[in-house]
């Protein structure tokens, strides 16, 4: 088995040697042995364990997450430290997957502010009719947008605001809640203005009908329709064309 030096297992690693004599000093990689003089020797254990924290760093675990796995990594078996890095990984995805909706969202509301400001200015000051100052046509200055920031643009298709009344946090619930769902369709298949989805009989359908209420009561732009017969349970989600990034980023492509 090879011995390094700290500074041979920092370039071997990638990790700086300041970063590897932290590590020694919470207990997450210690030296396999030291020198008469205390310098920190390393082994290709140790190696191998630095390329396993590397990777989890890599996939956006913090520090806490990689003691945990680290601790299940000292019991020498794979299958468990596998199902925790899953489970792990699988979580990021879900938080990742509401950030890129909440992102698609305000770029949505980047646009469309764009596009009412790139119109002629009122004749005179700003004022409560300029674009500078609403996008709704309803706020006054001085009053906050009766939308919150996240998933809000308006347009002049029948009146309605493409708008979520929820918050940033209750909104990443309802998006992980959406993909725990979904995650039981079986194909998705466009229409005129939306999108079917459609699943097999063993969805929880009472989940899927409370969570399409909770939706169209925040968002009142789309509008569903859910059926259930001999196939199995459809539902068919559609949105103005404003909203449409916005169906695509919650309900999928």
């Amino acid at each position: 088995m090879s011995i390094y030096t700290i500074g041979e297992i920092a370039r071997r690693s990638g990790f700086s040697a300041s970063a590897l004599r932290y590590y020694d000093d919470i207990g997450l990689v210690d030296p396999s042995s030291r020198t008469d003089a205390g310098y920190r020797l390393y082994d290709d254990e140790a190696l191998t364990r630095l390329a396993f924290i590397a990777r989890a760093k890599q996939l956006g675990c913090s520090l806490e997450e990689v003691t945990d796995l680290a601790g299940i990594w000292d019991g020498q078996q794979c299958g468990p430290v596998q199902r925790r890095f899953h489970d792990l990984v699988t979580a990021k995805i879900r938080d990742a997957d509401a950030q890129i909706g909440e992102l698609t969202a305000f770029a949505e509301q980047l646009r469309n502010a764009a596009a009412q400001l790139d119109a002629e200015p009122v004749d005179g000051p700003c004022g409560a009719g300029c674009a500078c100052v609403t996008g709704d046509g309803g706020a006054t200055p001085g009053e906050p947008s009766p939308v919150p920031f996240g998933r809000t643009a308006t347009t002049d298709l029948d009146d309605v605001p493409i708008a979520c009344t929820l918050d940033a946090g209750s909104m990443s619930d309802r998006i992980a809640a959406w993909h725990a769902v979904l995650a039981a369709a079986t194909d998705r298949v466009g229409v005129d203005g939306g999108l079917r989805i459609e699943f097999g009989h063993e969805v929880d359908v009472g989940e899927l009908g409370r969570l399409v209420a909770a939706e169209q009561q925040c968002c009142a732009f789309f509008s569903f329709l859910l059926t259930v017969d001999a196939a199995g349970v459809a539902l068919e989600v559609r949105a103005p064309e404003l909203g449409a990034a916005m169906l695509t980023a919650l309900f999928g492509p």
